[in-house]
């Protein structure tokens, strides 16, 4: 990820919305926001004095969870969702960080991994 690419998603990641201002933005009332982080579908900022603030990453995150309710997937399989979709994510930035890099060796300079045997 470049230093730039790290500034927005740090920016997106800042909790600025109230817990009022988010259920406006997102038109899903605030006791649904607090059941949501209940069940661990959201994570909000915490101010020092235990106040909510809601980052741009949870307005996504928030508008994820209703397309998936839209389409009739319960709390439980949205959770699941949700953490694999951030898992296949991470998975992506590794790789695309993988590619990047300059190879250290040639195919033909790999040891074979245990188990298997070499086709040279």
């Amino acid at each position: 990820m470049t230093d730039a690419a790290h500034v927005h998603a740090a920016h997106d990641r800042r909790g600025v919305y109230g817990i009022s201002v988010m259920s406006e933005l997102s038109g899903v009332g605030p006791q649904t926001l607090r059941l949501y982080e209940r069940r661990g579908l959201l994570t909000p900022a915490r101010t020092g004095g235990g106040t909510r603030r809601y980052s741009e990453a949870d307005l996504a995150t928030l508008t994820r969870i209703s397309a998936l309710i839209a389409d009739g997937i319960n709390l439980t399989a949205i959770g699941v969702i949700l953490d694999l979709e951030n898992r296949n994510a991470i998975l992506a930035e590794q790789i695309a960080q993988l590619s990047q890099m300059p190879a250290e060796e040639s195919p033909s300079e790999r040891v074979p991994e245990a188990g298997y045997p070499s086709s040279a």
